[in-house]
């Protein structure tokens, strides 16, 4: 299977419910750039991929397709906060796995 990292751009954007307009902003380059990013043109620098890996909570190797799973990003949590996201995070897995 050949990695789209535009299709899984597009994904990420819809699923935040960002336009193109609004990623630009906030990743700084135009609506154009996203278009060219997602339509396969062109493809982002490394400060550009850090930025959209920050936006979307996501590692820039699962941007990349490097890595196949995502991860939550916790930090800025206290120690309290993280073991009650452990702990739904463990919950829901044995909910699902018994389906």
């Amino acid at each position: 299977m050949e990695f789209d990292f535009g299709t899984k751009l597009k994904t990420l954007r819809i699923q935040a419910g960002l336009t193109q307009k609004q990623l630009a902003e906030q990743i700084g380059v135009t609506k154009s750039v996203v278009s060219f990013y997602e339509l396969r043109e062109r493809a982002p620098s490394p400060e550009v991929l850090i930025k959209l890996a920050a936006v979307f909570h996501v590692t820039s190797d699962y941007l990349l397709g490097i890595e196949s799973e995502r991860t939550i990003d916790i930090s800025g949590l206290n120690d309290e906060d993280e073991q009650a996201v452990r702990l739904i995070v463990e919950q829901l897995r044995k909910k699902h796995s018994y389906v």
